[in-house]
């Protein structure tokens, strides 16, 4: 199965405006290309242009609105936009909420990152992304991710390509994902698409499932451990307390909270306990300003 060319409008909706929305243009940048969504990018005119759900999305910041356009089979609505950037009240409820009045390094990473904050992403994207993730940098796992869209997903227009899905993946052979650059992450994808092409509804059901039980339940999936079921998760299930551990957050627990003697599931206990239910949030906090060295710069190192 190759992309297929869908009937799209050429032209884009006019840009639409939120008010206090919150964002800087370095948090909407980390919120958009951080490591949580691998279908971003920046188009070089101040404006970020991604697909979500087979829709080209326009995001920019002018004066002190945030403004959105719309390009494909559908326009998405205010609520919608709000809903993808987390942008009602609850955010600075889950920000109110997070220790960093006791907490002197949470405090410096919302400090240095005001507005920074979880999308709202399709699960079944989310899934393939993290698939794809296991020792790859974001700037590989958008290549591949794009690959495969380009070659099985619906065309936009423009040069852009959506997701296949799921049902499409599941036809694909192993060999034509290892000629994408998928390597040995090829299998897990063809049996995860097997998977999911024979328990209808099962991948919409994790949202509905509690934290844990979801955790357990998507761990069923080849190549799927505690790191990449907390991704999917938090980034596509909104499932706000899990705490996905990778290097960058290794390097927090032990460098800053002075818990490099801890095991990964004494590490996961102290950040659900100290950061509560919310803890996701706090873990983007940390994998954004450790990574851009804003704890170096705050802690003298």
């Amino acid at each position: 199965m190759v992309s297929q060319k869908i009937g799209v409008d050429s032209s884009s909706s006019s840009w639409n405006s939120i008010e206090n929305h919150g964002f800087t243009e370095q948090s909407l940048s980390e919120t958009l290309i951080g490591g949580q969504s691998f279908v971003w990018d920046e188009n070089g005119a101040g404006e970020w242009e991604g697909i979500i759900a087979g829709t080209k999305l326009s995001l920019r910041l002018k004066d002190e609105y945030l403004q959105w356009r719309t390009m494909g089979p559908k326009v998405f609505s205010k609520q919608e936009v709000s809903d993808y950037l987390w942008l009602d009240s609850s955010y600075q409820e889950a920000i109110d909420s997070l220790p960093w009045r006791s907490d002197p390094i949470l405090r410096r990473c919302i400090e240095h990152l005001p507005g920074l904050r979880i999308l709202n992403q399709p699960l079944d994207e989310t899934l393939f992304y993290f698939l794809l993730s296991p020792v790859k940098s974001i700037p590989q796992i958008k290549e591949i991710g794009r690959l495969v869209a380009r070659m099985y997903g619906p065309e936009l227009g423009g040069e852009k390509y959506g997701f296949p899905g799921w049902s499409a993946l599941a036809e694909v052979p192993e060999e034509k994902f290892r000629e994408l650059k998928l390597g040995y992450r090829a299998r897990n994808v063809v049996a995860t698409a097997s998977f999911l092409s024979s328990r209808a509804g099962w991948i919409d059901s994790l949202s509905e499932r509690s934290y844990l039980e979801a955790r357990n339940e998507i761990m069923k999936l080849p190549g799927v451990g505690g790191k990449i079921a907390d991704c999917v998760l938090l980034f596509g299930a909104r499932k706000l307390e899990a705490f996905p551990i990778d290097t960058w957050i290794e390097k927090v627990l032990s460098l800053r909270y002075g818990l490099g003697k801890w095991n990964q599931d004494q590490k996961l206990k102290f950040a659900h306990l100290h950061f509560g239910s919310f803890a996701g949030l706090a873990q983007q906090f940390f994998f954004s300003a450790e990574r851009l060295g804003f704890l170096n710069q705050n802690l003298g190192r």
